[in-house]
């Protein structure tokens, strides 16, 4: 829609208002409501917004070992812009405007820790040396039959799903929830984040969906406000949706898969297909493949950023712990689907559901030109059945610490994200990890409590 139009809706608009946001370094999205008036006042979306967004954590709880902002700063609001080609109606707000927007730096330049302004960074790459790309994510997630208050009452322990047992691919369960179904699919659609496919999980209350791919920014940005969206979708049917990555030790978790190709600039010819090879993958294919790879190790906090995304990868519940890929094999890392010249992709499927999609894409975006820069060769093998069992080219970090400190230390980071952006993101898993380690949590208690 042009920008004429789209201030004339909002001009029009019944309510006077427009509803902004932006998105956290853990994805969440900030925001808020100002006045039509306000917004129309705005030159090419030129506004501000409070930097306290990346200067504390996903409780609002502030760092202490931020450079960006923080007591030291004094808060101050941070130039950003409002983009307006993410302008949507929200139906279960009738249809109110919404908008998108980035944080920029004090010369009006993209600011360094921004995720989205990384991801748009990361395409700018990709687009230099000829490649369009196309993304796509995935969610799973569990649903229960509660509210904020509810939950909390009841400390998050027995919480009551909305459907019981395991039963993936249920038709059947389906219908139990019928009502939520449906406003998922359809004010999904409405909001411009259109889902392929919706269905059960296997685990009480899991649901999966699969949205469709589009350019890597407008994927990003539609999984983001996939996320948020369920979550408001499912309240009005008193319902809470949680993307935890593990919530059950005996329970699979919840994965977060990126789908991914690249594309001449056209964007009408799928540049990792080739029909005459054995898996028919192309040479950049096999390059991009070998990036991610080489780069897992290196960028794993993008992908599973929080304390509970560890409890996910661990071996024999549908999450990757080796480094590791192969053919439409869901028990590796990287995930070829190569069957077709138009569906020839890569899924990552060390992604949890608890990412940032703007990190997680540009993670992933980022590390497959690499390979391609660097000319890789993929020399390992597909692996074909137990992708848990080999060990061949290493295993994933097993916590966030760990992880962090590879990613901190690590030049090939810097070298693809940049500097400034690393020590930001870093500085804040090392500051989850250490909120971690103050809690004294249930297990320790039913562990040690008595016999100790």
């Amino acid at each position: 829609m042009a920008t004429q139009e789209i201030f004339r809706y909002v001009k029009n608009h019944p309510s006077g208002k427009v509803k902004i946001a932006y998105a956290d370094v853990d994805g969440v999205l900030r925001g808020k409501y100002i006045a039509a008036e306000k917004f129309l006042s705005l030159s090419n979306g030129e506004t501000t917004f409070c930097d306290v967004i990346f200067g504390w954590d996903a409780s609002d709880v502030a760092y202490d070992n931020g450079k960006y902002t923080g007591w030291h700063t004094g808060y101050p609001d941070a130039p950003a812009r409002l983009d307006f080609s993410t302008f949507r109606k929200i139906p279960w707000e009738n249809d109110l405007p919404f908008f998108l927007g980035e944080i920029m730096d004090v010369d009006g330049n993209p600011a360094s820790i921004c995720p989205r302004q990384l991801l748009k960074k990361i395409q700018a790459d990709a687009r230099a040396e000829g490649f369009t790309p196309f993304f796509s994510q995935e969610f799973e997630w569990f649903n229960f039959q509660e509210t904020p208050h509810s939950a909390q009452q009841k400390n998050y322990k027995d919480l009551e799903p909305i459907t019981p047992g395991m039963f993936g691919y249920s038709i059947l369960r389906t219908t139990l929830q019928n009502p939520f179904f449906n406003d998922l699919f359809e004010l999904l659609r409405k909001f411009d984040v259109p889902i392929e496919g919706l269905h059960t999980e296997t685990g009480p209350g899991v649901l999966e969906a699969a949205i469709q791919y589009s350019n890597v920014i407008e994927a990003a940005d539609r999984a983001t406000l996939f996320k948020t969206s369920v979550k408001e979708i499912a309240y009005k049917h008193g319902i809470m949706a949680t993307f935890m990555a593990k919530i059950s030790e005996n329970l699979p978790g919840c994965g977060g898969h990126v789908h991914q190709s690249l594309w001449d600039k056209t964007g009408k010819k799928n540049l990792f297909y080739a029909a005459n090879d054995q898996h028919h993958m192309s040479e950049v294919m096999k390059s991009y493949v070998a990036g991610q790879l080489f780069c897992l190790p290196h960028l794993l906090p993008m992908y599973a950023p929080t304390i509970n995304s560890y409890k996910r990868l661990v071996e024999g519940a549908w999450a990757p712990t080796t480094l590791t890929w192969g053919v439409d094999n869901r028990t590796v890392a990287l995930r070829v689907l190569s069957g077709g010249s138009k569906s020839c992709r890569l899924e990552t499927r060390v992604i949890g559901s608890d990412v940032n999609p703007y990190l997680a894409m540009a993670a992933a975006l980022a590390s497959g030109l690499h390979g391609i820069k660097k000319k890789m060769k993929l020399k390992q093998a597909a692996t074909f059945g137990n992708g848990y069992r080999n060990f061949s080219n290493g295993v994933l970090p097993g916590n966030l610490h760990e992880a962090t400190q590879l990613m901190k230390n690590s030049s090939v980071a810097s070298e693809i994200l940049g500097d400034k952006f690393v020590e930001h993101f870093t500085q804040t898993r090392e500051w989850e990890w250490r909120q971690h380690l103050k809690a004294v949590t249930d297990w320790e208690y039913k562990r040690y409590f008595e016999i100790i």
